[in-house]
């Protein structure tokens, strides 16, 4: 996506703590590097202040399918940032202004995050799911990437493309990789997603809310 001149924007702050640092050392400058860290200091005070801890993150699906700590599923995250300079760290919805690879903070709950994705100018949403989230997003187009054939058969109508390929051997990581990006150039040119076809996403839109709500 970056080669050919696009934008990709990763967030979710929680789910990167304890990887941040394979993010800072491909940060295009010391600013940028500390921008991402000050905003894991944030994150802890948060946390503390909520008599929680960043620890614990895993939910009951994540331990089902496998992991069991955060620092297991935080690599994961940040795997989905490829391998691109960092070039901008920005706060929650904040417009997105640098080209490349950026990282917004955002919570890790999903419809939270990626409101904030929108808002900033995120206009295709690539969301990645194990269990079968059939989220929309709207108004960006949302394409549901499934990590496991299983899920992708038993739910093929909600899902857009089945990833469970490059576990199973039939394709490589660069061959899924090549497909999706065609997908995505699909998508942005008026192919419809699955959501959109079902009119999924008015539920998704969920700013954050920061403190006490009565």
């Amino acid at each position: 996506m970056i080669r050919h001149g696009g934008t990709t924007c990763l967030a979710e702050t929680p789910e990167i703590y304890g990887a941040e640092h394979l993010l800072t050392r491909r940060a295009a400058s010391p600013a940028v590097a500390e921008k991402l860290l000050q905003r894991i200091a944030w994150w802890q005070d948060y946390a503390e202040r909520g008599n929680a801890e960043l620890n614990n993150n895993p939910s009951h699906g994540n331990k089902a399918g496998g992991l069991t700590t955060i620092l297991e599923k935080s690599l994961g995250a940040v795997a989905k940032g490829g391998t691109s300079r960092l070039n901008a760290v920005y706060e929650y919805a904040e417009k997105i202004r640098e080209p490349g690879f950026v990282f917004m903070d955002t919570p890790g709950y999903d419809p939270v995050a990626v409101t904030g994705q929108v808002a900033g100018g995120c206009n295709i949403i690539c969301f990645t799911t194990g269990r079968g989230s059939v989220s929309g997003f709207k108004p960006a187009p949302s394409l549901k990437l499934s990590t496991n054939t299983p899920m992708f058969e038993r739910m093929s109508e909600d899902m857009d493309i089945n990833c469970g390929t490059v576990v199973t051997g039939d394709e490589t990581v660069e061959q899924a990789g090549e497909r999706i990006f065609q997908i995505i150039l699909d998508t942005a040119s008026g192919k419809k997603t699955a959501s959109e076809t079902f009119d999924y996403g008015d539920n998704e839109f969920v700013p954050w809310q920061v403190g006490a709500v009565m």
